[in-house]
């Protein structure tokens, strides 16, 4: 039995090559998936086919295109992906609190022209804290910043928090810290989730759905432990396993 507590939590990254491969994954696990994520890798090859697809089936999807530009050309972009859809997208959040500013302002715009109250319904947009593949030794060694990855990851949720955004992406490692600093209302997306039985593959700061969920995060993207799953498993039957973890904690 599919639990809706645990369905609304879940983001579905389709990070494949074939349009086919994704329309396959969406028609197969659109039950037990509340959100799918569109990444660059499917966008730039295919673009708004895959969205046409995932709204025929009445899903969410979220557009993670890490908008990262100077205030103006944001604020354009925002707009656009807005009224294409998006019930979610995102910014980086390194981009400033101007920039943020302007994705807010080019989704409340789109509102505007779809006729619709920002307030009652509006788009998750999240600011991209640090990526998870972003390891301490890459701060130190190749940015040359002398501070902590996660205190730098905390600072950007704060910013963030200023700039209006709904929530940030960051690992799980500080979702607990961001939820105390920014409030229990500010949503925290963790990719880099991994159960226990998946490899971990580039992410160097992966968690399992359990930890993720036990620090706080609101949204878990999942990948390749589902779209290419361990030998011996469809999609299905890893996303049922994944149901299974979560069900034992509290959601």
């Amino acid at each position: 039995m599919i639990n809706d507590k645990i369905k609304e939590k879940i983001v579905l990254a389709l990070d494949v090559e074939d349009i086919k491969e994704a329309k396959t994954l969406v028609d197969s696990l659109y039950p037990y998936v509340e959100t799918f994520k569109v990444g660059l890798q499917l966008y730039t090859k295919y673009g708004n086919e895959v969205i046409d697809y995932i709204l025929g089936k009445n899903s969410n999807f979220f557009l993670d295109i890490k908008l990262h530009d100077i205030p103006n050309t944001v604020e354009k972009a925002s707009e656009n992906v807005v009224l294409r859809g998006a019930n979610f997208f995102n910014v980086h959040a390194t981009g400033g609190f101007k920039m943020m500013e302007a994705a807010r302002s080019g989704a409340i715009k789109a509102f505007e022209k779809l006729n619709k109250n920002f307030e009652e319904n509006p788009p998750v947009i999240l600011a991209v804290t640090m990526l998870t593949s972003i390891s301490q030794e890459v701060m130190d060694g190749e940015f040359e910043i002398k501070t902590d990855v996660s205190e730098f990851a905390i600072r950007l949720a704060k910013l963030s928090k200023k700039a209006g955004m709904s929530g940030v992406v960051a690992s799980s490692l500080e979702a607990k810290r961001i939820k105390e600093a920014c409030g229990a209302d500010f949503k925290v997306l963790c990719p880099g989730i991994r159960p226990a039985w998946s490899s971990k593959d580039d992410q160097k700061r992966a968690a399992t759905p359990k930890f993720a969920i036990e620090q706080g995060a609101d949204y878990l993207v999942i990948g390749r432990a589902v779209t290419k799953p361990a030998e011996g498993l469809s999609p299905i039957d890893a996303m049922k396993k994944i149901y299974d973890e979560i069900g034992e904690i509290e959601c």
